[in-house]
């Protein structure tokens, strides 16, 4: 079956909403290492990852036995009311790797249901619905997330279990303060985040969320130091501070091992799923465990955290740890961004190249610098005929986002640069 077939019955019986890349979307076949190869048999460099889950890269041997072995077992189900060696062990190391005080795990299905947690128990710590997001965020798309989502694109309802405040500070290349040092910036987002606080909310505040490198956003940040400026008047207040790591963790910022390492502070909880699963549906929340514990009623999750699952993760982190993939990505992350802004000094279309590690946006621009989408979109079409899949996103739809596997080779970045150098 041809991909047009194929899209044929997709629309027929899928919601028109479900977004799908490529005026001839493609179905992905097969794929080992870095690349992908359509139903078609055409191969591609795949620089976006599963919206950055195939964190290790396609058919790891070492990622694929550990599952092969739980599958020979028939277990692959059993619910959160029997214990899972695997769960604890995998949450023994996030809880290491977290830095937060007495820290525990709880895990979910996706990032969604992580972000929809951590309000949950932030809310009931608090005994507060009022929240702080970020403008032009992303936290998933259910009901208390699409409400702290402050991107008009992705934001499907004005309904919200929640009352959320809007503060400045996570894409700068369109903020009223552009123009400031980052000193200025900071000083300018966190008088901002007081002012909101003391005029928009009743003072009780649940918590804060943001990401500290905007995913869908374009892959948009504030300079280093803002989150741990802004914690410094969130405790003032007794408001807890959740970093979404759903797209920064695992060391694909480079420098750190979590995105909000870059600002000095630790926060109260942390939301993290994609990349850690390498493919598996996979998230949760490692938080302080007496936010982690304050919830009365019986919880649990019948797939979150499951067998397969969580020895899937458990080697996908061992091999990202082995192998010091945080360091890659910091290496290769700035030999891409130097070639892209190399590229980027004769072609006025490029308003601005972004990003750390291998998490990196292209904000395409008209003449008059205004977001221009259409040129992402030929983007996104042409780098595909040369075979290479990347990302889209931003706001206004103008961003190109990159976000290989953390695996990359340096041959794989030059290839990349070249085909990006004849698109733009």
């Amino acid at each position: 079956m041809g991909h047009e077939e194929l899209l044929a019955r997709h629309r027929a019986v899928m919601p028109r909403w479900m977004a799908l890349y490529y005026e001839h979307p493609i179905e992905l076949a097969s794929a080992s290492g870095r690349r992908v190869t359509d139903r078609e048999g055409r191969t591609y460099l795949d620089f976006f990852a599963g919206i950055l889950t195939n964190a290790v890269g396609y058919d790891v041997a070492e990622i694929s036995d550990a599952i092969r072995s739980q599958l020979s077992t028939g277990v692959l189900h059993s619910s959160t009311l029997y214990l899972i060696r695997s769960q604890v062990e995998l949450a023994e190391k996030i809880a290491e790797l977290s830095g937060i005080p007495d820290a525990k795990v709880f895990f979910t299905n996706s990032g969604t249901e992580a972000n929809e947690t951590a309000l949950m128990l932030a809310t009931q710590y608090r005994r507060s619905d009022q929240v702080l997001a970020l403008r032009n965020s992303y936290h998933g798309r259910a009901f208390a997330t699409v409400a702290i989502t402050g991107n008009r694109g992705w934001s499907a309802s004005s309904l919200s279990p929640v009352k959320v405040s809007w503060v400045h500070g996570g894409y700068r290349f369109r903020s009223p303060f552009k123009d400031l040092s980052d000193a200025d910036y900071v000083k300018a987002c966190v008088a901002d985040l007081r002012e909101v606080i003391e005029t928009t909310t009743a003072g009780d505040v649940a918590c804060m969320i943001a990401e500290p490198i905007q995913g869908v956003g374009g892959f948009s940040s504030p300079p280093d130091g803002l989150f741990g400026a802004f914690k410094e008047v969130l405790d003032e207040y007794g408001i807890l501070f959740v970093s979404d790591e759903v797209q920064t963790g695992w060391g694909r910022t480079g420098e750190h091992f979590w995105g909000i390492q870059s600002h000095g502070v630790t926060p109260d909880a942390m939301t993290f799923a994609k990349g850690l699963g390498n493919g598996l549906a996979i998230g949760g929340v490692v938080a302080r465990g007496d936010l982690m514990d304050c919830l009365t009623a019986h919880s649990l999750s019948t797939f979150g955290g499951n067998p397969i699952a969580t020895t899937g993760a458990l080697a996908t982190l061992n091999y990202l740890l082995d192998h010091d993939l945080q360091a890659n990505a910091a290496k290769l992350g700035e030999r891409l961004i130097d070639g892209l802004r190399d590229i980027a000094a004769d072609r006025p279309a490029v308003g601005d190249v972004r990003g750390k590690g291998l998490m990196i946006g292209i904000e395409l621009v008209g003449a008059d610098g205004a977001p221009d989408a259409a040129k992402a979109v030929a983007v996104l079409e042409g780098t595909r005929e040369r075979g290479l899949l990347v990302g889209k996103g931003g706001l206004y739809g103008n961003v190109i986002r990159l976000a290989p596997p953390m695996t990359l080779t340096e041959d794989e970045v030059e290839e990349a640069l070249g085909i990006l150098e004849d698109v733009l």
